[in-house]
């Protein structure tokens, strides 16, 4: 007999339903501030863009661009194996990295709002032979749905805080059931595992960090010696992916660092490039002389900001930046993976809030392969420091990169521990039931 569904899900599918009329004028209001594509609207109430393709489909949810760059790798190899691969994501920043990575075997959809219509509607059209979510994406219409309709399901890269576990085991009826939706959990870390065995999940195993096995981000190699040259051997530091507040912060050090450094350059290079006019706004209030990357401006000696407001060019931007603040790590962002900065030989400077990799970052300052910055007042003494001594820069990263391959191989695990899941996939069954035009 099937196990019942808890109370407070069964209030939770209810209220979905009742709110789902809201959730136009959501989009509605979350469209005008770019955060939507008006164009693809139907794609969050579970409406595809696109036709199901015949074959296995795998179905991929990664919420945002970091969760997306961690699997990016693991999509790779099932195309390569003859799988079809769905992503879906919720940010536009994500999708538009998709966009640009995904393999011909991948499509990118909008994640469906999490009430019973919308998510039935997308699993009624792609029809997945098996479901994987990464990190933390805990959405209860969604695993109820997935395990309702006996469709395997995984969590990759799985991570689970301790006040999140917390906060789950105060209602063990619900988080029981929601948890136990999962046939196969792929922690990160030793503490993560045990997290998700006291939710409940039936079978937990920890292959690793994903976030190790990110490719070095590729870089325009005419633009890298383009802009260079512009550079000449002016001191350069970044403040990379920032988030409202933390560009501020980067800007009164950038004054401190002027001091004693007066022809140095900043390279701020915001979260989301919907962003870039508030920020550039920023950077003129503080008097600096500022070349946008977007426009194609060119870097003089009076440039004393150069906008990175492009998507997907970190890898141009850290080859040119010995020295990074990483953003998301002053506000309640939770920090960005610090890897593909650490493999393009960028020495790391961070907040504290980065609860989104807090392994990764604990490792990173306990060895001395990152310097963490407890406030903001202290970020520019920080910088000159790893700028003023290139022996303890180039310490620093030869310790984060020894870290970051003695941590890699969670790819092929995971990929190892997939593949009776994968194996369970009909594929000549999936063929019969053809491409599913509808939803």
């Amino acid at each position: 007999m099937a196990e019942r569904r808890p109370i407070a899900l069964t209030f939770y599918r209810a209220l979905g339903r009742a709110l789902t009329p809201l959730l136009h004028l959501l989009f509605r209001r979350r469209a005008a501030n770019g955060k939507e594509i008006e164009s693809r609207k139907g794609e969050r109430f579970g409406i595809p863009g696109v036709p199901r393709p015949k074959g296995s489909l795998v179905w991929i949810h990664a919420a945002s661009v970091g969760e997306t760059m961690s699997v990016l790798p693991l999509i790779e190899q099932l195309g390569r194996d003859g799988y079809s691969v769905l992503l879906t994501s919720v940010t536009v920043t994500a999708a538009e990295l998709a966009e640009k990575r995904l393999p011909e075997t991948g499509i990118h959809q909008f994640t469906p709002y999490d009430t019973p219509g919308c998510v039935s509607n997308f699993l009624d059209h792609w029809r997945p032979d098996l479901a994987m979510v990464v990190e933390s994406e805990i959405w209860p219409c969604m695993f109820d749905e997935v395990h309702q309709r006996g469709i395997p399901f995984a969590l990759l890269n799985g991570r689970m805080s301790e006040s999140s576990s917390r906060n789950w085991m105060k209602a063990p009826k619900t988080s029981g059931y929601i948890f136990k939706c999962l046939d196969l959990v792929l922690a990160q870390s030793d503490a993560d595992k045990e997290r998700f065995l006291k939710l409940g999940c039936r079978h937990v195993e920890m292959p690793g960090n994903l976030k190790f096995d990110a490719a070095e981000p590729a870089a325009d190699e005419e633009d890298r010696r383009r802009l260079a040259d512009q550079i000449g051997d002016r001191p350069v530091w970044m403040a990379a992916l920032t988030h409202p507040g933390e560009d501020e912060i980067a800007l009164k050090a950038h004054a401190r660092l002027l001091v004693e450094h007066p022809d140095l350059l900043l390279l701020l290079v915001p979260r989301h490039p919907a962003r870039a006019d508030d920020v550039a706004a920023l950077v003129s209030e503080c008097g600096h002389v500022m070349a946008r990357r977007s426009c194609g401006d060119p870097v003089t000696a009076e440039t004393g900001v150069y906008l990175g407001d492009t998507l997907g060019e970190m890898g141009l931007f850290y080859r040119l930046a010995p020295v990074t603040f990483l953003g998301g790590s002053f506000n309640d962002a939770g920090g960005h993976n610090p890897v593909e900065a650490v493999l393009l030989g960028s020495a790391l400077v961070t907040g504290p809030k980065v609860a989104n990799a807090r392994a990764v970052y604990k490792d990173l300052w306990e060895q001395g392969a990152a310097l963490k910055v407890e406030e903001p007042a202290e970020l520019a003494s920080e910088i000159a420091h790893l700028m003023d001594h290139p022996d303890n820069r180039k310490q620093q990263v030869d310790q984060a990169m020894n870290l970051v391959i003695k941590g890699r191989g969670a790819l092929t695990r995971t990929a190892d521990l997939l593949k009776p899941m994968l194996a369970g996939t009909s594929q000549a069954d999936t063929m019969e039931r053809g491409d599913g035009q509808g939803a």
